[in-house]
């Protein structure tokens, strides 16, 4: 019966969205103009996945022959697309990039190959390497891989260090909330047009429904009880959700309601809002001076709290390998390689060190180039990382594991319409309470199925 209701919730949730075009090539392998296998990778439209992109043909396909069929996806859409082919067992893709989310419950179903025994076979990969709450992070119930780790992160804040000075500001290494919206509202138009923070104000789950979440665990709020007792209207919830509306009504970026990880990087590194809560693989994109008028002037925090001694979320986009896929060895190397230091390297070599998708492995921080390219934020990144407690992230006791979600199949439907309703707040279309009392109903029809 449970694995009959995750079925149905996840393929439900995918069909609700219309089908998506790819954006390069999928729908079926087949063999490529240089006589070598074709395999079909689906990934979030993020700038490291942009990267690999552009790398692959010339490294990979050409020393083995595996052609690489790139569909790159906005995150939202990403995450439609990928559970509507892997929940109904489409098979359209032989790789897709995931997160801890997805592992446990699909590995549960059955759904996806597991890779410790790729990694085993492959001597080079060094899966010791992988920095534990990673490796946990994507495992099976059965101890065994089932994602390879691309690059991973926790949360953290941003700040410009010129605009700080300006003001004769000093960020806390540590600082709670109420000092960032302090903060917030005296650099507000410290240059013109430039606001004071940017969060995430675009619906869905892995989107506002992330970085608020970490605000709600840190203001003594949770999604459910250890006894699935729904708290979306609780007075923690509430508070927590009023401080993020009211905050980013007042001293957030333009379009706020649009505003995810993409739009929000687009705004710092441009000079348009004075801070920013978010991913903390965003500051290799922050330090890239190619592309960031802001690189080498980014200071950095921990994620603020309230009530909680952290507040960092744990988070990996990675590779997962559907059981329908017919090019596995293929598809395998390709993971391999993608997950590798050798990968890093690479990267490092061609783009910059700063761009080196980071995050999974303990040796990429020894690295002397990594080092110095990632200096200011670096150290606050790997202890981010190693100090989030997926099972404990804030005041009570949870029914399941996730610091910014909750992982149960029915979460990525919930987490979804319940922030349509608290993005529709920030746009002025609605109040928090009426956005947390509907949202409250829904989260008490999923807490039946676990009662």
């Amino acid at each position: 019966m449970r694995t009959r209701r995750t079925i149905h919730v996840l393929a439900a949730a995918a069909a609700a969205s219309s089908l998506l075009v790819a954006c390069s090539g999928a729908g079926g392998s087949s063999s490529s103009g240089g006589g070598g296998e074709s395999i079909n990778v689906l990934m979030v439209g993020n700038p490291q996945m942009e990267d690999i992109s552009k790398l692959t043909k010339d490294t990979f396909t050409k020393d083995t022959g595996i052609k690489v069929n790139f569909t790159i996806l906005p995150e939202n859409e990403l995450r439609d697309k990928v559970t509507q082919d892997v929940a109904t067992q489409a098979g359209q893709y032989d790789v897709a990039t995931v997160g801890a989310y997805e592992i446990p419950i699909w590995q549960k179903n059955g759904w996806l190959h597991e890779l410790s025994s790729y990694a085993v076979k492959d001597t080079g990969f060094d899966e010791g390497d992988l920095l534990k709450p990673v490796v946990t992070s994507l495992s099976g119930s059965d101890g065994k891989l089932y994602a390879l780790p691309f690059y991973s992160e926790s949360s953290f804040l941003m700040y410009n260090k010129d605009v700080m000075k300006a003001k004769g500001i000093t960020v806390p290494e540590h600082p709670t909330w109420q000092q960032v919206a302090d903060i917030a509202a005296e650099v507000d138009g410290a240059e013109p047009g430039m606001k004071g923070i940017c969060l995430r104000g675009l619906a869905g789950w892995g989107e506002l429904g992330a970085s608020l979440t970490t605000v709600v665990n840190t203001f003594g709020g949770t999604w459910f009880t250890k006894d699935w007792k729904a708290q979306v209207n609780s007075p923690e919830f509430k508070k927590a959700t009023n401080f993020y509306v009211d905050l980013v009504r007042k001293h957030g970026e333009a379009g706020a309601p649009q505003a995810g990880f993409t739009e929000c990087l687009n705004a710092m590194s441009q000079k348009k809002v004075a801070m920013w809560y978010d991913a903390t693989s965003a500051a290799g994109s922050l330090e890239d001076p190619s592309s960031s008028k802001i690189a080498g002037h980014v200071g950095y925090a921990y994620a603020p709290t309230v009530e909680t001694k952290s507040s960092g979320w744990l988070w990996s986009w990675a590779w997962a390998m559907p059981k329908t896929t017919k090019n596995a060895d293929a598809a395998s190397q390709f993971m391999l390689w993608a997950s590798s230091k050798d990968y890093e390297k690479l990267v490092g070599e061609q783009l910059g060190w700063s761009r080196v998708p980071a995050g999974k492995r303990a040796s990429t921080y020894e690295i002397p180039q990594y080092q110095k390219a990632a200096a200011a934020f670096g150290d606050i990144t790997l202890k981010s990382i190693e100090q989030a407690d997926p099972s404990d992230p804030g005041l009570q006791p949870r029914p399941t594991v996730g610091v910014q979600y909750v992982a149960i199949p029915e979460f990525q439907d919930l987490g979804t319409k319940v922030t349509q309703e608290i993005s529709a707040a920030i746009a002025g279309r609605t109040s928090v309470d009426k956005a947390l009392d509907d949202g409250q109903k829904l989260a008490e029809d999923v807490a039946k199925n676990y009662q």
